[in-house]
């Protein structure tokens, strides 16, 4: 059997629904002596690349975005620059992170500049209840972020300064 017929008869298997698409792209391209097409035969964590598949990945990478803020508690800064790697790695593979990543951000930057002007206020005795308020809130807020951005939704800090749109 040559080239010619047995590429008809992966065509014949294709439209019979007996083999899917990445399966009749290995085939053709194994026929063909090509190397197969970028994501035919792609067994890693995102073969199953269907919207659904994408929805779900972006809404638990968002969970782990919001909470990642609490990782400072752990290590010394890292609450910082965790959720912002998090952001930066997985914005490209997940577009929907994209927004999540934006508003932790923009929550990290005015929490520490509400931190900075609540230092200050400690000389006139108002700093030390507002450093309470910002700490409760800096528990709070990520824990809510987490479980919105696990429904789907970007849910965008209240008192939060807009840095990045």
């Amino acid at each position: 059997m040559n080239v010619t017929d047995e590429l008809q008869k992966l065509q014949q298997l294709h439209q019979a629904g007996a083999i899917n698409d990445d399966e009749f792209a290995r085939a053709k391209a194994r026929l063909l002596n090509e190397p197969p097409p970028v994501n035919a035969g792609f067994q890693g964590p995102f073969a199953d690349a269907g919207p659904a598949a994408l929805e779900q990945r972006t809404r638990q990478w968002a969970l782990f975005l919001h909470l990642s803020q609490f990782a400072g508690y752990l290590v010394p800064l890292a609450g910082l620059i965790v959720p912002i790697v998090i952001w930066q790695l997985k914005k490209a593979e997940l577009p929907g992170l994209d927004a999540h990543g934006k508003v932790v951000v923009n929550w990290i930057i005015s929490a520490l500049l509400y931190a900075i002007v609540c230092v200050i206020l400690i000389f006139v005795f108002i700093g030390i209840p507002l450093l309470i308020v910002l700490g409760i809130l800096a528990i709070i807020f990520p824990i809510v972020g987490a479980i919105k951005g696990n429904n789907g939704e970007v849910w965008r800090y209240p008192l939060s300064i807009t840095f990045f749109k």
